[in-house]
């Protein structure tokens, strides 16, 4: 979401290069592009105003090493700037001494809370707790059974309570379930109870008096407003109401793999002074993760999110898989087709082509990577396995047999052309030449030139 602010930005950084030193007037032109390239990110003006006139004085001070030139040190000054809007550290998830912990979710109607305490939940059980969900949205029609769906779909706990159908609900039937579900969560031995409240179109006098007693019925260590990025500064407006009348502790920013323009998030900050504490970055359950400003920073700034990507391949990949793949395919031996299907199929758990590209650099030797990354086609991935499915098990773990009547019979299999299939074996075939030329045809030489890879890899992403 922050591709247009990155490239806004670097355009404006190169106003300097070439430059000896900052003057009022080469400072002047590249603030005037970093100012315009904030403001057509939807972030508030009065953000804007802040970080222009902190990097003005900074940059004319003496604040930065004389060892940088120009260009490398506005773009310093611009990445610590941005760091200090959004928070120096990631923000910590409080919890109570004396369990249930409960979490208050917040927002407006359609902001995705509903779903994003399906997600909090699935996070929380990833590490280590045991999370209960209840709904106490009596008021809008399926609200309570869309929860139900979400927890049966991440395998959590839920309280479901009872309403009557035949009498109209409001506030006491919202503070009964909600002690109900914080009884039950202590019965079951849930640390954590997560509260998903009624959503509104707007701000409202009631949903506020409402979630005021329910702060005070459940004392909970965290109030969560959920905003949908998408939405810009009315976001923000909404988490400023929120936080004016409930204190909240957090914001959780969902839909931030859309087309938002990233104001939201450098604004929400700023504005409220609550910290962005988790993303929601898909629909999947586990699209969900923690915010860390340097890393978003990174992002917005074009030096990508390493960091984040090794956590995802950390967190998805088989390490085990990946090894015997890498051994096979360094080997004189090779690798199979059936060996490439299950690689694609561990790739595809990592997410998008598209947000894997993303999160890599676009600066330096890596200067195109996010126009690449748009024009990455996502359905070739999908006919490729479907390829692959159609051929029989001999014909996958050996390719060489594979004639034309075969392609003819796999391509009509798989819904694709025959030169979809030859494409397919020609760039198989290829890959395993150039697999096998840095194996150097030895088991043992190459599980070493591997491991030494490895090492390599891991310290690069330290």
């Amino acid at each position: 979401m922050f591709e247009n602010l990155s490239d806004k930005l670097q355009r404006s950084f190169k106003t300097l290069r070439g430059q000896g030193t900052i003057t009022d007037e080469n400072i002047g032109e590249a603030l005037r592009e970093i100012r315009l390239a904030l403001i057509e990110a939807d972030v508030s003006l009065p953000v804007v105003t802040q970080v222009v006139d902190h990097i003005r004085d900074r940059a004319m001070g003496s604040q930065v090493a004389t060892s940088l030139s120009p260009a490398e040190q506005i773009v310093k000054i611009v990445h610590d700037e941005l760091v200090n809007i959004l928070g120096r550290d990631t923000a910590r998830f409080k919890t109570s001494s004396q369990p249930p912990s409960v979490i208050l979710m917040a927002g407006l109607q359609g902001g995705g809370k509903t779903t994003t305490s399906g997600k909090l939940a699935n996070w929380l059980k990833k590490a280590g707790h045991r999370p209960m969900l209840v709904s106490v949205d009596v008021y809008r029609p399926a609200a309570r059974e869309q929860l139900r769906l979400v927890a049966q779909t991440t395998g959590s706990y839920i309280y479901e309570g009872k309403l009557d159908p035949a009498v109209a609900h409001g506030t006491p039937d919202v503070l009964r379930l909600a002690k109900e579900a914080k009884r039950d969560a202590a019965n079951f031995g849930c640390d954590i109870l997560i509260v998903d409240t009624a959503g509104r179109n707007q701000i409202a006098s009631d949903l506020m008096d409402e979630m005021g007693m329910l702060k005070k019925e459940l004392n909970p260590s965290e109030i969560l407003f959920v905003a949908d990025a998408m939405t810009g500064q009315d976001a923000v407006k909404s988490a400023k109401a929120f936080h004016d009348l409930l204190s909240i502790t957090g914001v959780v920013l969902t839909k931030m793999d859309g087309d938002a323009r990233g104001g939201a998030a450098l604004s929400i900050r700023h504005i409220t002074g609550a910290p962005i504490k988790f993303l929601g970055t898909g629909e999947k359950p586990d699209a969900f993760e923690p915010f860390h400003p340097d890393r978003i920073v990174g992002r917005i700034m074009g030096f990508g999110d390493i960091a984040t990507l090794l956590e995802r391949a950390e967190e998805k990949l088989d390490r085990k898989k990946a090894e015997q793949f890498a051994s096979k395919a360094l080997s004189g031996d090779g690798f199979t087709l059936e060996d490439f299907r299950d690689q694609l199929r561990q790739i595809k758990k990592m997410g998008s082509m598209k947000s894997i590209l993303k999160m890599l650099p676009s600066v330096g030797p890596f200067q195109g990577i996010q126009q690449a990354a748009d024009n990455v086609d996502e359905g070739q991935l999908t006919r490729v396995e479907s390829i692959i499915n159609s051929m029989t098990a001999r014909e996958r773990a050996d390719h060489e047999i594979i004639n034309g009547s075969r392609r003819k019979r796999i391509a009509h299999g798989s819904g694709t052309s025959v030169q979809d299939v030859n494409n397919l074996l020609r760039q198989y075939t290829q890959m395993r030449k150039m697999f096998k030329s840095m194996g150097g045809g030895g088991g043992m030489k190459a599980q070493q030139r591997l491991l030494s890879q490895m090492q390599g890899k891991q310290k690069f992403g330290r």
